[in-house]
This record gives structure tokens, sequence and C-alpha cells, in this order.
């Protein structure tokens, strides 16, 4: 199970592979959006781009779903390194900063750490117990 690590708010959420990225996010109370987002978005459908992160880190490559095309043509004019969180799945752990337009400059050492330190593999199930024919 993928570990989601959201950086800004020192959260770590476990999700099934295939999360889409800003339900785990508004699912958890966590504030995705600007003023601009929380005035109006779309809901998800990639039309208003208020919802991107920056994708700080990822336990392996591909560990989020490939850019939509709607991504591309959105964010054609932003840092390769941010996705919208309504069209990314997420397949591997992670680390994202929400709204990495907003404060940047206090949060560079969270940054920095958030880099280096592996990202977990997730919670790997547990074996399942023996059920014993005795009543």
């Amino acid at each position: 199970m993928p570990v989601v690590r959201f950086v800004r708010e020192g959260r770590e959420l476990d999700c099934p592979a295939g999360t889409n990225l800003r339900e785990l996010a508004l699912a958890e109370g966590l504030e995705l959006y600007g003023l601009k987002g929380r005035l109006g978005n779309c809901g998800g459908c990639g039309q208003c781009i208020t919802c991107f992160v920056e994708v700080v880190a990822e336990r392996q490559p591909g560990a989020l779903s490939a850019p939509t095309a709607v991504e591309i043509k959105k964010l054609r004019r932003r840092p390769e390194t941010w996705r919208l969180a309504c069209q990314v799945l997420v397949l591997d752990s992670v680390a994202v900063l929400t709204r990495p337009q907003a404060g940047r400059g206090e949060l560079e050492a969270q940054l920095e750490t958030a880099r280096l330190e592996p990202l977990p593999e997730g919670v790997i199930a547990a074996e399942p117990e023996e059920i014993s024919d005795e009543l």
C-alpha cells in the first residue's frame, strides 16, 4: 500500500494503489486549495488548475500515473514537478507539497528533508491467521 507524505502538513497517509490524490487529501481534511480554489474549483475535472501539487520525491520512478492530456495542456507553463492532484493516481509512495506557490521560503528545510528521507513501501498486509476447526 503506497504512502503519501504531505510535506507542508507533516502527515503521511496510507492509501490503496490507484487512489486519486485530490480525493485522498480532501477526505483527510488537508488544505489542498489556495484562496482562489477555495472560492471556486471545478470539483476535480482538471479545468480550474487550482489543485496543483509539487512532487518532491518518489520512492521509484512511476510512483504516480502518467500526466494526462489535460495536465499537459493546463500545466505547460508550470514547473515539470507540478501535477494536478485531481488527475493523479497514486501507484507507489510519494512526497508532495500542497499549494507550492504559497509560502515556499519557510519550507525549504522541510522540502530538503523530504527529498532525502527514504519513502516507505507502505503498510504490508499481515498474513491471514489460520482458522481452527475446533469449536
